[in-house]
């Protein structure tokens, strides 16, 4: 039976430990705000995933994600994996705790906790696209759903890289930009065949790509910076064979949105996208290293049901 409680979910290690040292001060803030919730916290990879399939087999229908992207990522998948329920009848709600939190920039979700609650008591809601990827790990083929970016090339390089720091405890905001500039001294370029809606969009060498839902990735950048989530439309930009000095002199037009500006920037916008590359290349989903190529990319159309904060305009 469906309950109206919140299962909220704590990543305890999100934002260098700040998932569980706030948490006394978020529960209190929902608690007297007059929210009727659960709390459970994350243990491992993936947990967050097996939480939420847990929590919707047991009627909950409200579920809050307290960490930062990855956490997201994996509650919905998690929303994706139940079939007790159609995913829109699932609130998903976030109160960001992550070091980057780019998925929450979309939505108008705030850093402080006070109006982040306020946002479960409102519970204003919109209806979010969902990419399903397919990818390979050690030869054998996955499944996964992207609520917000993913990272192929150089992209993907910068975050395995930066996923091996955090695993080896290192923090801060500037681990991102560290592991940018050290993967670009070793990185090469490689081919890409890429076909958008059943056609050949491109073909040759390709420094990095993304595939979006949402606009920000990479702690504020904006390589897809038309994404709009709900136009059913995934958003895809390709970086040619740009030279390295050229990338670091440009690197900020990835801050500004105007990375189109630059003759080597392809941008398509499609429901389906095939990926095969030469040599094997990676990927990162929503800030997860997951996998390698190929890749295939289609949209799942207005099927997670977002909580999002006071300012956001519907």
């Amino acid at each position: 039976m469906a309950t109206e409680s919140w299962m909220v979910i704590v990543n305890p290690k999100a934002g260098s430990g700040r998932g569980l040292k706030d948490w006394p001060v978020i529960s209190n803030l929902m608690y007297n705000s007059g929210l009727k919730f659960t709390c459970v916290f994350t243990e491992h990879k993936f947990h967050a995933i097996e939480l939420t399939v847990n929590a919707i087999n047991k009627g909950y229908r409200h579920i809050v994600a307290v960490g930062g992207d990855g956490t997201i990522h994996e509650v919905v998948n998690g929303i994706f994996i139940q079939k007790t329920v159609p995913t829109t009848d699932i609130f998903l709600a976030v109160i960001p705790t992550g070091t980057g939190n780019d998925w929450i920039r979309m939505y108008g979700i705030s850093t402080t906790y006070s109006e982040a609650v306020e946002a479960l008591v409102q519970k204003r809601t919109v209806l979010q696209d969902v990419g399903k990827v397919e990818f390979f790990e050690t030869r054998v083929p996955h499944v996964r759903y992207m609520a917000n970016v993913a990272g192929l090339g150089f992209d993907a390089v910068v975050n395995l890289k930066y996923n091996n720091l955090k695993d080896q405890g290192k923090y801060g905001k500037g681990l991102y930009l560290r592991s940018t500039f050290n993967t670009l001294l070793k990185y090469r370029n490689n081919h890409f065949d890429i076909i958008a809606d059943g056609e050949t969009f491109y073909s040759g060498q390709v420094f990095s790509g993304a595939v979006g839902i949402g606009r920000f990735n990479g702690g504020g950048m904006q390589q897809t910076p038309n994404a709009a989530i709900d136009d059913g439309l995934l958003d895809l930009t390709v970086i040619t064979d740009m030279s390295k000095l050229k990338v670091m002199r440009n690197f900020k037009l990835l801050y500004s949105g105007k990375i189109y500006t630059l003759p080597e920037v392809l941008f398509k916008q499609c429901r389906t996208i095939e990926i095969h590359t030469e040599p094997e290349t990676r990927i990162e989903i929503d800030g997860e290293a997951v996998g390698t190529s190929p890749f295939r990319f289609a949209l799942v159309p207005k099927s997670i049901k977002v909580v999002v904060g006071s300012s956001y305009r519907m």
